[in-house]
């Protein structure tokens, strides 16, 4: 049997209930051991954004965790990769403020036509 044809333990599975006929128990990964170098926090609007660096035995990677309420999303970016993101990060910003928004499209109401309404 070729290695890549073996299930793997750590792989996502469909859930089937214990009780269904054929369902078997899969053991949870083992957690790995993490380090934290650096943690910042940055609220924006009603969500608060926590980025943390950290270093475990396969390298360094910045975890972004979005905290929303009772709500957590989290993106990992391996260091390697922390360049091209802050490229890409840059580029957005630039683009966000060169693109004028709807909320600045909407015509300004003329003194002229206010005499007309009433």
């Amino acid at each position: 049997m070729i290695s890549n044809e073996r299930p793997s333990p750590f792989s996502r599975r469909p859930f089937f209930p214990k009780s269904a006929p054929g369902a078997h128990y899969f053991p949870a990964k083992p957690p790995v051991h993490e380090d934290t170098l650096k943690t910042a926090e940055v609220q924006v609007e009603r969500k608060t954004f926590i980025f943390t660096l950290k270093e475990n035995l396969r390298g360094r990677l910045l975890r972004i965790t979005e905290d929303s309420g009772n709500r957590h999303n989290s993106i990992i970016i391996p260091v390697t990769g922390l360049a091209d993101f802050q490229k890409l990060l840059a580029e957005m910003s630039k683009a966000s403020a060169e693109t004028p928004s709807p909320a600045d499209a909407q015509p300004q109401a003329n003194e002229a036509d206010d005499l007309h309404l009433s």
